[in-house]
């Protein structure tokens, strides 16, 4: 399981890049090989705004349907329109290419409350044994 140490973390297995006040948002390694081949993902649209904790998405796979929820709110600036066309790239470079929304944070308080990648790599192991 690849945890790039600069990003951080949400017990809902996003990820969060911030530059400059925008909060660059993805799904973590992790939560991509519980899903398995993503085939569709539907994203929230530039300038809607999303709440920390909300629904700002939908990743659907072979396997499931799943929520994409925002680890912070504020203003999305924007969507990463690819991933509509190239779904499998979630699978692929969760990290990179797969970057979901681009958010100018109205709260960035809320990054204290997200994991740094020891911490959700614990928080991921505790997720396995249950």
């Amino acid at each position: 399981m690849e945890l790039p140490k600069n990003l951080r973390y949400s017990k809902e297995h996003e990820w969060v890049a911030v530059k400059n006040g925008v909060a660059t948002i993805g799904i973590t390694d992790y939560a991509q090989e519980q899903l398995g081949d993503v085939v569709y993902v539907e994203l929230s649209q530039v300038g809607a705004q999303v709440t920390k904790d909300d629904a700002f998405g939908v990743v659907e796979s072979v396997k499931a349907v799943s929520d994409i929820y925002a680890p912070i709110s504020g203003k999305v600036t924007e969507v990463n329109a690819e991933l509509s066309n190239i779904p499998e790239t979630v699978n692929k470079d969760p990290y990179g290419q797969a970057w979901m929304i681009r958010v100018e944070m109205s709260n960035p308080g809320e990054l204290a409350d997200l994991m740094d990648s020891a911490e959700y790599a614990k928080f991921v192991e505790e997720v396995k044994e249950e």
